[in-house]
């Protein structure tokens, strides 16, 4: 089980920071990588990341040396936030496919034809996904107990508000009015009952 909750531990730190800087690059320069177009963006973007993730790889040692060990209360705590995240990422699944996920419709010139999704989850909450990455690492992060991983869950919730406001930039400039009025009426994090 020790082994199983390092491997886990390692999965996120490895992939989660850089996968938050893949998108602050997007955001941050889109014009710039529309120029480019989606192909050459990936192209220069990916071995950005893949060195990022390969450097966490490489200090692995020192990231999770500090391992809390099991604890059930922890664990079962996790579990909740993990059932939570789950049940958030089924609702989120019906309106995001990958293409989505990876950022074509960013990447794209306006070639795309555009729709601000309001309904369902993104009715409630203007960031469902964010949110369920949020709690799904809270919840590894008990069920793991590595200090590191704890860290990570503010390190992480600080990239999220970073990339949510460049994102919300986007979205302006890409549905105008229309994002506005979502703005107004539907909350960024905590969802609208």
């Amino acid at each position: 089980m020790d082994h199983a909750r390092y491997v886990i531990a390692l999965s996120f730190i490895i992939t989660f920071p850089p996968a938050f800087l893949y998108w602050i690059l997007v955001h941050s320069f889109i014009e710039f990588w529309r120029m480019l177009g989606t192909a050459k963006t990936f192209l220069i973007v990916l071995p950005i990341i893949l060195l990022a993730s390969g450097t966490l790889f490489m200090l692995r040692g020192r990231i999770l040396a500090i391992d809390y060990g099991m604890n059930v209360l922890c664990m079962a705590l996790g579990l909740v936030l993990l059932v939570l995240a789950s049940v958030l990422d089924i609702q989120i699944k019906k309106y995001l496919k990958l293409r989505i996920l990876v950022g074509i419709p960013e990447l794209s010139a306006g070639d795309e034809n555009p729709k601000l999704l309001t309904e369902g989850i993104y009715a409630r909450t203007r960031n469902p996904r964010y949110l369920a990455v949020c709690i799904t690492v809270c919840g590894w992060a008990l069920m793991t107990n590595f200090l590191a991983m704890y860290v990570l869950c503010p390190i992480l919730f600080g990239l999220v508000w970073i990339v949510v406001l460049l994102e919300e930039k986007e979205l302006r400039n890409r549905f105008g009015e229309a994002y506005e009025e979502y703005l107004r009426k539907v909350p960024r994090f905590i969802p609208n009952f």
